[in-house]
């Protein structure tokens, strides 16, 4: 059972931060001990911000749509996203192999990412990995063997 509540402002300065692209706004929704946590990779501040990064300068047009937020019973805050865009640059997530333009356009499913969050900013971020799913998705979609994440 979910329960639709006010966002946080931590969390609303994220979400500000995604759809503009903004990683100064995104970084400063962060407590000092974010996560972003994906069956296949635990990533940190400096790693999610570099992914991001990456993802916007190969999907200059990435866009998200969302739901109203609901408050899990476990105490999750979670927004039920729609996201995609065109792979039109290459996709070059630091330490991984760089995935040059297909042109192909990604549609990521809608899917929950959930969010610990408090006064000092977002703790968790937990996307739900149903198949397809962000950020596992992208690289499927552009024809990735392997996904890194």
């Amino acid at each position: 059972m979910t329960t639709p509540i006010e966002i946080p402002s931590p969390l609303a300065l994220y979400m500000d931060g995604l759809r503009n692209h903004d990683l100064g706004k995104i970084e400063g929704s962060f407590a000092r001990d974010i996560r972003f946590v994906t069956p296949a990779r635990t990533m940190e501040c400096s790693e999610i911000l570099s992914f991001l990064s990456a993802l916007y300068q190969g999907f200059p047009d990435w866009t998200y749509d969302n739901d109203p937020p609901v408050l899990t019973e476990e105490g999750a805050i979670g927004v039920k996203w729609r996201q995609g865009g065109t792979h039109t640059g290459a996709l070059a997530f630091p330490g991984f192999d760089s995935y040059p333009a297909t042109g192909r356009k990604v549609t990521i499913p809608a899917h929950f990412f959930y969010y610990l969050v408090d006064d000092l900013g977002l703790h968790e971020i937990r996307p739900d990995p149903i198949p397809g799913g962000a950020p596992r998705g992208i690289f499927e979609q552009i024809g990735v063997d392997q996904p890194p994440l």
